[in-house]
């Protein structure tokens, strides 16, 4: 894995750089070292999981078949496409979520001089993913379907975000437009299809299959993207429409639901403190174990109902990866 990390950072370098020397513009030395400096931060700063999955299934649905150096280094171009996506999708979420940290440091917006000027840098990482693929995949067969690809899952996350943000609007914290289909077509929008489905389409496209005819692989990941977003994060405090606060809903006394709209949404630890209690009261811990065994089984069931071997092996290394993780 080690090894794969590197590689994958290596090929990171060489599509900076490309970008960095784009003919298309003239670049100043103030420009490059701007761009150099915010793609360092938001594109290479994460964990790479995603990216790092078209490789690996890549080489899974390859049945063991060592990869060549072209195939490896495009199955790590279409992973950074992925983390470009990441990139552009959180700079401009954080902006509208005025959030004040990411991954464990200021969010981009808040860093000395940026401010502001990170919408445009947001709006540059969208059109960086164009210029990858134009560059590297555009003599490739698949290549209409990948620019096909990225645009469907891009207009599918945004119209994600629309949810959550028109669903949580701040001015009017309202807890009874929250249902649990709301929270499944936010999760599922905003976040399964580029986080689950876009990194597997990406590596079965490379293997030259039709999209079309894997539209059960779609299923599967898409229930997958939705189980892996039913954990606690910050969805007290960000008044998020969140799995946890639609079973209580469901479960909650008149007395407990008064509980619940005074203290949900509000960043002070005391309201927090309130919130997570009354969870504990309702037992939602408890209820989250059942749906959590429910989900898997279901999923395992589906998984192993796939004709193809190589496309099973793809499935269950991320349902591995995701199944009791720890937040």
């Amino acid at each position: 894995m080690a090894d794969l990390k590197s590689t994958f950072l290596d090929v990171y370098s060489i599509l900076k750089s490309d970008l960095l020397q784009d003919p298309s513009f003239e670049f100043t030395h103030e420009s490059r070292q701007w761009l150099e400096r915010m793609l360092d931060y938001n594109v290479r700063g994460g964990k790479l999981n995603r990216g790092l999955s078209v490789v690996d299934s890549y080489k899974l649905l390859k049945q063991g078949q060592d990869l060549t150096e072209k195939e490896t280094f495009l199955s790590c171009a279409l992973g950074w496409c992925i983390e470009w996506l990441q990139a552009y999708f959180l700079v401009l979420d954080d902006i509208m979520d005025n959030s004040v940290t990411r991954r464990g440091q200021p969010c981009w917006f808040r860093k000395p001089k940026v401010g502001m000027i990170a919408i445009n840098d947001g709006i540059l990482l969208r059109n960086h993913i164009h210029r990858i693929l134009k560059k590297h995949f555009r003599e490739m067969p698949y290549y209409v379907d990948l620019v096909d690809l990225f645009n469907e899952v891009e207009f599918q996350t945004a119209c994600g975000q629309m949810i959550d943000l028109i669903t949580t609007f701040d001015g009017e914290k309202d807890l009874s437009k929250y249902s649990l289909q709301i929270h499944r077509r936010i999760v599922q929008y905003k976040t399964a299809y580029y986080s689950f489905y876009l990194p597997v389409a990406c590596a079965l496209l490379m293997a030259g299959e039709n999209l079309e005819n894997h539209t059960d692989v779609k299923t599967v990941l898409i229930d997958m993207g939705i189980y892996f977003q039913v954990q606690i994060g910050t969805d007290i405090e960000d008044f998020k429409c969140s799995w946890l606060v639609v079973k209580a809903l469901e479960r909650c006394s008149e007395e407990q639901t008064k509980i619940l709209y005074e203290n949900y949404g509000k960043a002070e630890p005391s309201n927090v403190a309130k919130v997570k209690a009354l969870y504990k009261e309702l037992d939602l811990e408890k209820a989250f174990m059942e749906y959590e065994k429910e989900s898997y089984e279901k999923l395992t069931k589906l998984i192993e109902a796939h004709q193809s071997k190589a496309i099973q092996a793809v499935l269950k290394s991320f349902l591995a990866k995701i199944y009791k993780r720890q937040k």
